[in-house]
């Protein structure tokens, strides 16, 4: 029997498949591994499954020891996987595309509508216990129907979000590294552009582009100045893909209208000059948190350990 290392916990049924039928190290508990007790979690494992919250670098590597054939990410980014260093040791890395993608879009427009149409604040003044009475200027906000909405990043999720835009009378506007195929692009009844022309043609900028040396701080202050100051910004990807310091500076300034963000620059810290900000609506990474599709980002991962142990090919590897 291989051993297997569950870092963090998962929902549904994904650890006792495991011990169904290999000896697991299973850690209940949903923060990271502090350093000194990796070598005792870690050392023999042949497998392991990881979440965000854990980085897959040369310690973390050196801690499992050369049985280590696969780390299984319960997500779809791995930036905290050192992936060369996995692959120099003959290491596996897999991810858990697809699963996710309906529930992140649906927190990707769900921001959409929260900032345009100030929702969070909203909130807020009745939860606060202020007066309030119906107003024709009481918060007003932005529609969206008949505007731009700019997909950064036009892969699984950012099509998905696109969908929905469409359906609440949204046009798209697509730019990103890959060009969807024609079909999809006719669907959207959308517009494939430039990375400056969908900033400065977008009343809403959604990213969706995976965190790398090339797109960190993608949306950086010369970004954002090309958007209009009547735009909105929203961010389900990874953090420092956006540059929160400029991002403030924006605000601040009038450049922008607003921005939701899901994630952010340096988790689980937020920049403080977004914490005060009714034009800002704040969740905390919470774009694949349904139980529905956490469970089976856990399963995904559980099954490429299985495959990998059993002999075979993951489903769904890395690079």
């Amino acid at each position: 029997m291989a051993g297997v290392v569950v870092t963090s916990r998962l929902p549904g049924n994904a650890v006792e498949r495991l011990r169904e039928v290999h000896e697991v190290r299973y850690r209940d508990d949903d923060a990271p591994v502090p350093p000194a007790e990796l070598p005792v979690l870690l050392a023999g494992a042949e497998a392991v499954v990881v979440t965000l919250g854990h980085r897959v670098d040369t310690a973390f590597l050196d801690a499992a020891g050369p049985s280590l054939k696969v780390v299984a990410n319960v997500a779809v980014g791995y930036d905290n996987v050192d992936v060369e260093a996995c692959r120099s040791r003959g290491v596996l890395v897999t991810n858990t595309p697809g699963v996710l993608t309906d529930a992140t879009a649906d927190i990707a427009f769900a921001l959409v509508l929260m900032v345009t149409r100030r929702l969070a604040e909203a909130e807020r003044e009745v939860r606060g216990g202020a007066p309030w009475e119906f107003g024709l200027f009481h918060l007003l906000g932005t529609s969206v129907q008949g505007k731009a909405i700019g997909i950064l990043g036009p892969g699984a999720i950012g099509l998905a979000t696109a969908r929905r835009a469409r359906a609440f009378g949204m046009t798209v506007l697509l730019s990103g590294r890959s060009r969807p195929s024609a079909d999809v692009v006719g669907e959207l009844e959308a517009e494939v552009v430039g990375f400056e022309e969908l900033l400065e043609r977008s009343d809403v900028v959604s990213v969706h582009v995976p965190l790398s040396p090339a797109t960190r701080h993608l949306v950086d202050a010369g970004a954002l100045a090309r958007m209009r100051p009547s735009a909105f910004l929203v961010n389900t990807a990874r953090g420092p893909v956006v540059d929160e310091a400029a991002l403030v500076a924006a605000l601040e300034a009038g450049r922008l209208a607003g921005a939701g963000l899901d994630v952010f620059e340096d988790e689980p810290r937020v920049h403080p000059g977004l914490l005060g900000r009714d034009d800002v609506v704040l969740l905390p990474h919470i774009g694949s948190a349904t139980v529905e599709t956490r469970t089976a980002m856990a399963d995904l991962a559980v099954d490429n350990v299985l495959a990998v142990l059993d002999g075979g090919v993951p489903l769904t590897p890395v690079g």
